[in-house]
């Protein structure tokens, strides 16, 4: 017998671990960092090749943060605040990217991470109270406890669109882009897609490309980022200031360091509130969407006043009166999508070179070999790029099998939505913790920041569980429930349930409508998460 065949003869034998993480990107290097002062051994798979996790993935030309890069980073190492430095306010993918690998480098994480390990399966063993993973390549792993750090937009959605492997050039989703150097200078393009992604990327390629074609489903209400270099005066400053940015961002709504003003848009003057609008649009980052007037998120009339000015802005900017119309949204209140920073976006339409297809007025019909039919013109490419956004928030996790008590697949308990308690465990899945999960409060939000919260309410809870000589905890179906209710009720307060967005879920086709994340913001949330700590684990069962 051949060794390949003894191989598929022999059983893989699975190692044990106290606690698999899946994913090594910024929630699971954390868990890992904190598994690991618990004394638990640990193991975290991740399917890539290096640690970064988004930042790993996605790198398309003008990838960047849109938090700001100081309260991005982690805060629960001093050492680390003093010894790293962003050099720029909101840092590009390659920075962020030499960071997280910095991080596991300083904190020696990479010796406890498989990497090239795609999860294909996990089962939940009842009668010995674990969960065994199966790798693609048929790996095995046991542990206690399982913990997922997938994230909230690492499943790419690609459409099914008819003829799509026809296309003889290059073609590849913004999320697998190449990770080899890409010159598109003399090469005619078409790029799929106009979310948050798309902007980023269309932006870089107008500067040097050949043709650009741009097919937009939806327009987006995009805002200007505002970047800039950090100045060596500004570095001590920041440093200085570290502690009291990470306690304004933990009692903000989003993390962030802007947070909503309690005024309502109609408490000034249209005057005063033009100024206040106009000092938002010239300052960096989310402020204008998140340090707005609070009602702008739950009044349409309130909202209406800010579209305007957003709209105004767009057709200040783009030339041809056509085009701006076609990138100015109509069919949703602004913020209720995610919204867009930009450094030049609505500008790269302005380029001769730079074409904008509606595809509202021109569907796609197929791809052909040559590139893109739509209903009323056949456009030929060299590359087509799929900016086409994520199966957001559940599709890390419903693409994996994943079964616990009683054989129940994750993916049909969720068929109808997701269900979850604290957006952290799912009934029927004993001691399998979700960070990042469904209806938590990471997936809208300045998100280090709100895994930083799971990651070690998580860690308390499974130190509480080996300090009492306890084995298993496990959500209630009436916990789970009322917490599904609770999302609802909270969310049904703003203005998101009216859009189509990932929020809700709309953009895969046949994916239940509803709001995914938490919309009471992050210190109702953390205040929810610690209520239940605090009564000893209520709504879980600990045994």
């Amino acid at each position: 017998m051949s060794n390949a065949e003894t191989a598929r003869a022999s059983p893989i034998v699975a190692e044990t671990f106290d606690a698999i993480v899946i994913g090594a990107g910024i929630a699971g290097m954390y868990q890992l960092y904190r598994l690991r002062e618990l004394g638990l051994s640990v193991r975290v798979f991740e399917a890539g090749s290096g640690v970064g996790g988004t930042w790993y993935w996605n790198r398309y030309p003008g990838a960047r943060f849109d938090s700001e890069s100081y309260t991005y980073g982690y805060s629960f190492s001093k050492t680390l605040l003093e010894e790293w430095n962003w050099s720029e306010h909101f840092s590009a993918q390659p920075e962020t990217l030499r960071y997280l690998e910095f991080v596991a480098d300083k904190f020696d994480l990479r010796r406890d991470i498989h990497f090239n390990s795609r999860i294909a399966s996990t089962v939940y063993q009842e009668t010995e109270n674990c969960w065994e993973i199966l790798t693609e390549h048929g790996e095995r792993a046991r542990a206690k406890f399982l913990i997922t750090a997938v994230g909230v937009l690492s499943a790419p959605y690609t459409p099914d669109i008819p003829g799509i492997g026809d296309f003889k050039g290059e073609s590849w989703h913004t999320a697998n882009w190449p990770h080899r150097a890409v010159d598109l200078s003399n090469k005619r393009v078409g790029v799929i897609g106009s979310g948050a992604t798309a902007v980023q990327l269309i932006t870089e390629v107008a500067k040097n490309v050949g043709q650009l074609t741009v097919f937009q489903r939806t327009a987006n209400f995009c805002v200007p980022l505002n970047n800039r270099p950090i100045t060596t005066a500004e570095q001590g400053d920041l440093k200085a200031r570290y502690d009291a940015m990470f306690e304004q961002c933990r009692h903000s709504f989003g993390a962030f360091i802007h947070d909503f003003d309690p005024r309502s848009v109609f408490d000034v003057s249209k005057d005063a509130r033009e100024a206040i609008f106009e000092k938002l649009w010239h300052e960096p980052g989310f402020g204008f969407w998140l340090g707005n007037f609070h009602d702008i998120m739950t009044d349409e009339k309130a909202n209406a006043t800010i579209a305007e000015f957003v709209r105004k802005k767009i057709r200040e900017r783009v030339k041809d009166p056509v085009i701006a119309e076609r990138l100015t949204p109509r069919d949703h209140c602004f913020g209720t999508k995610r919204v867009p920073l930009e450094s030049g976006y609505y500008e790269a339409y302005n380029r001769p070179n730079v074409q904008l297809v509606d595809l509202h007025a021109t569907p796609i019909e197929r791809l052909t070999q040559k590139g893109i039919k739509t209903k009323d013109a056949e456009y030929e490419f060299d590359v087509i790029i799929f900016a086409t956004g994520f199966d957001a928030v559940t599709g890390a996790l419903t693409r994996i099998d994943i079964r616990g008590e009683g054989g129940q697949g994750l993916k049909d308990k969720w068929r109808d939505g997701p269900r979850t308690y604290l957006g952290l465990q799912v009934a029927g899945f004993p001691n399998l913790f979700t960070v990042v999960g469904a209806h938590n409060a990471a997936n809208f939000c300045n998100v280090p920041r709100c895994i930083e919260q799971n990651v070690e309410w998580v860690t308390a809870c499974i130190r509480y569980l080996r300090e009492h000589d306890l084995n298993r905890i496990r959500a209630t179906e009436k916990a789970e429930e009322h917490w599904r209710q609770h999302c609802e009720e909270v969310v049904s307060h703003t203005l998101f349930p009216k859009t189509a967005s990932w929020f809700m879920g709309a953009n895969i086709p046949g994916k239940k409508r509803t709001f995914l994340g938490y919309g009471g913001g992050l210190p109702r949330y953390r205040d929810k998460c610690d209520e239940v700590a605090a009564q000893g684990y209520a709504g879980f069962v600990l045994e």
